[in-house]
């Protein structure tokens, strides 16, 4: 059975700008030094710095997993990279952003020059990892007005090793059941490439608002937001063929919100699913610090996943998840089975 890392990231440095053509070079983040603060072992006033980017800076990646090296986080010895999973039973990891987690631009070119050179950067290393680095293509989500853009770009990814389409809990200022991302789940359909909504959050108003005080509120809850308003809202029925994936949100919250959405149906007249993730193609990534067994319980364990975060180092970092769960938990083996291959291959397709 392959074991499949459900939640992995890359750390973007300047060698992820450097696919931008020569017009687009004018829209290159700009890396700022840091002069003071305490820095780790191995890190230098660069890496606690920021990136200017279309007038403001956003903070590099500060989010360091010490247990992973430099050169396979930031991905410029990709066989270290592999070498590593090896060691840590991992066959595939899905890789995952870690600059875009936060809003960047409302400047439409400047956002399409990023993305790009970012899918570009990725495009590369998937074809370094023997087919075991697999990714999730962010779209220029600005450019929605033009979906054949959109759909080039993706297709252009997928092509090279892509399958998953990045979103963040709440997009460009909006949540996603919003008719605006309609074109972009129509495209997923089309391509067969599920929308990946990880934590993070796209909102410059609401991240502003959390800046300094609550990770969960700005992060984590826009993911269990969008789970909650995509059925609400019935998004899924309108597009039977997408699948959804909820990542590094865990899955705890899952009993409370799914019996919320069965009493709210029921007062509306309408009947709620019994098995909603699965009838709903809803995938969702779980800790191994969380009751795993009580949600599969209630919300099955057909959709269950679970990532290590690679490269990161937060509450939901756990470099040996895998290996943790299939030799440490008293869930029955074949579910362990799932949990850490059937259920992410069926949502990445893989």
């Amino acid at each position: 059975m392959r074991t499949i890392d459900a939640d992995a990231h890359v750390i973007e440095t300047s060698i992820t700008w450097k696919y931008m053509t020569e017009a687009e070079r004018r829209y290159k983040p700009i890396p700022v030094s840091a002069e003071d603060g305490e820095l780790r072992p191995g890190t230098s006033r660069l890496d606690v710095g920021f990136w200017a980017i279309d007038g403001r800076l956003r903070p590099r990646e500060r989010n360091i997993g010490d247990e992973t090296a430099r050169e396979a986080r930031e991905m410029t010895d990709v066989g270290r990279r592999i070498a590593h999973m090896s060691e840590l039973s991992i066959d595939i990891q899905i890789l995952y952003p870690s600059l875009f987690l936060r809003p960047l631009t409302r400047t439409k070119e400047i956002e399409l020059a990023l993305v790009r050179s970012y899918n570009k950067w990725l495009a590369e290393i998937w074809c370094s990892g023997q087919n075991r680095l697999r990714w999730v293509a962010i779209p220029p989500v600005q450019s929605l007005a033009d979906p054949n853009l959109v759909r080039e770009e993706l297709a252009t990814a997928k092509q090279n090793g892509a399958c998953g389409i990045f979103m963040n809990g709440f997009t460009y200022d909006r949540e996603l059941w919003d008719p605006y991302f309609f074109p972009m789940y129509e495209i997923a359909q089309d391509l067969d490439m599920p929308i990946c909504l990880h934590a993070g959050n796209d909102s410059w108003l609401v991240h502003d608002f959390f800046d300094k005080s609550d990770a969960l509120a700005k992060f984590r809850f826009p993911v269990m937001s969008a789970f909650h308003s995509l059925l609400q809202k019935e998004i899924p029925s309108r597009f039977p063929q997408v699948r959804w994936g909820f990542v590094e949100a865990g899955c705890g919250w899952l009993p409370f919100v799914l019996s919320e959405l069965k009493l709210r149906f029921s007062r509306w007249g309408k009947r709620f699913s019994d098995n909603p993730l699965a009838d709903n193609n809803m995938f969702v990534c779980c800790q191994v610090n969380e009751d795993i067994a009580y949600v599969a319980s209630v919300a099955g364990e057909d959709n269950l996943m679970i990532g290590t975060d690679y490269g990161h180092n937060d509450n939901s970092t756990q470099i040996e998840a895998l290996r943790m769960l299939k030799d440490g938990n008293s869930l029955a083996p074949a579910v362990i089975d799932k949990i850490l291959g059937d259920n992410p291959a069926r949502l990445y397709g893989l």
